[in-house]
């Protein structure tokens, strides 16, 4: 199966540092906004709204990854792919911040064999 979302070891780790400073029910949203830029946001469950205009891509780290249906129209294509960057945080509500540390959405297509898969999954 063919994951629209992953994430690095750095990733995977920082996610583990934020589940021990705020617990386990953290969710990520990546939504086209101003305020909250392009960005994948790591929330607490229940600061911000997950809605029928927002698409589930999957998990990673254990936590349930979320996009906003007109950004994921861009992105359907290809697999997100989270990593972390040192330095500030953007401007963003994103846990992470204080940290010293920001996630980055990288991306890569899908290739023809994938795209035919997600396809034939419905999940595309």
């Amino acid at each position: 199966m063919v994951d629209k979302v992953i994430a690095t070891e750095a990733t995977i780790q920082l996610i583990e540092v934020l589940k021990h400073k705020y617990g386990p029910n953290l969710i990520f949203h990546q939504s086209g906004g101003c305020c909250d830029n392009s960005a994948a946001n790591c929330y607490i469950e229940g600061e911000v709204m997950i809605g029928a205009a927002d698409v589930k891509l999957g998990e990673i780290g254990g936590l349930p990854f979320y996009i906003g249906a007109q950004q994921y129209e861009y992105w359907k294509h290809t697999q997100l792919i989270i990593d972390v960057v040192e330095g500030g945080h953007g401007g963003t509500f994103s846990l992470e911040g204080p940290e010293g540390k920001a996630f980055l959405t990288r991306s890569r297509l899908f290739t023809d064999n994938e795209t035919m898969a997600l396809s034939l999954a419905g999940r595309l």
